[in-house]
């Protein structure tokens, strides 16, 4: 879930932070959006068209997504949170925003039911977006103290807060299993993850390591977990990392995936590819994780959806777009993929989301 906070590939990126999709419209389309080598990928839809869209996570159900997005022309200054139909998404309508439209919104996921969503937000701390990092030589994401967790139902009402402390929370994510929810805070002062119940009792720190632990997901069962980290290791890169820590901000180029079971025990690493690896979901059998990196890169992009096994082995390219794949999830019943892409964008930075029905 990392946000995870909007993708504006070559400028900002988002943070990140995925589930059936049995009442998706089944009819065949032609699949120009597809590119010939994406043969894990078959019948690829657009659902979005125009502004950075992000981050979409499935309902329990399957039948509809929650995103983020800026869109300008859906009454967004900077990421909010939306909800589609997946079979009745068409250009030109505005799906339904279910934030408050007030400071900025990272990650949100459906909670059991799908009649509430959980999200984070910093519009109790400042009404206004909360301002971008100037760009540097290096590449940072923001890391917005005034974020917290909320949940809200799909009118756009706040039913309630499940995080007080000060600093950041984001990035929740819920179980399939629908009784615990995985974020990320800085209450220990460092990044780390976090695992708490629904209604944001019984909240247990599952990550201690120095550097960004973020963008967790659970196994198809609940008895896994996948996440993004950074670890540091010299002198020069500590200081580095909590220096910019300090500042609010993280860098994100150097980043590799890690397992664990749900708790946070016998963590494991599984890549070692080098760049920025993150985004990662389990496949429906809970076998692979699925990713996006850019570790063949020599100029930082393009990012494409990768395969591996969870024990590291197996590295399989999914995406061969020529700038951003990310972000993706696969429905509850595991017949489709949904991710956000910079694909037929006309030649702009729009990331638009896309649907997929997936062979295996």
């Amino acid at each position: 879930m990392m946000k995870n906070f909007t993708i504006l590939f070559l400028g900002l990126i988002t943070l990140s932070c995925q589930q059936s999709a049995s009442t998706q419209n089944e009819t065949p389309v032609s699949d120009t959006l597809r590119y010939e080598q994406e043969t894990h990928l078959k019948n690829v839809r657009q659902l979005t068209w125009g502004g950075n869209n992000a981050e979409a996570y499935w309902s329990f159900d399957g039948s509809s997504l929650v995103f983020q997005s800026d869109y300008t022309e859906w009454g967004a200054a900077c990421d909010q949170i939306f909800t589609l139909d997946v079979s009745q998404s068409k250009k030109g309508e505005k799906p339904n925003m279910v934030s408050t439209g007030l400071g900025r919104t990272t990650c949100a996921y459906f909670l059991p039911g799908d009649s509430l969503i959980v999200y984070g937000s910093t519009h109790l701390a400042d009404s206004l977006c909360p301002p971008t990092p100037p760009r540097t030589e290096k590449y940072v994401w923001p890391i917005y103290e005034g974020y917290d967790i909320f949940v809200a139902d799909l009118n756009g009402n706040i039913v309630n807060q499940l995080t007080t402390e000060d600093g950041y929370d984001a990035e929740a994510t819920v179980s399939p299993n629908g009784d615990r929810i995985i974020f990320t805070s800085t209450r220990s002062g460092d990044l780390e993850l976090y695992t708490m119940d629904l209604d944001g009792s019984d909240v247990v720190q599952i990550t201690d390591d120095l550097g960004y632990d973020g963008g967790a997901f659970f196994s198809p069962d609940g008895s896994k977990i996948v996440w993004r980290a950074s670890r540091p290791q010299t002198e020069e890169e500590i200081a580095e990392y909590k220096g910019l820590l300090a500042q609010g901000l993280v860098q994100p180029t150097k980043m590799e995936l890690y397992i664990a079971n749900a708790d946070g025990s016998d963590a494991k690493k599984i890549t070692e590819l080098g760049n920025a690896n993150w985004a990662p979901f389990f496949t429906p059998d809970g076998d692979k994780i699925l990713f996006s990196s850019n570790h063949a890169s020599q100029r930082g992009f393009p990012f494409n959806l990768f395969m591996i096994n969870v024990d590291g082995t197996g590295l399989e390219q999914v995406t061969f777009d020529d700038t951003f794949d990310s972000f993706p999830m696969f429905s509850p019943d595991g017949k489709y993929l949904v991710w956000a892409s910079n694909r037929n964008n006309g030649g702009n930075r729009d990331t638009n989301l896309f649907v997929a029905e997936w062979v295996d």
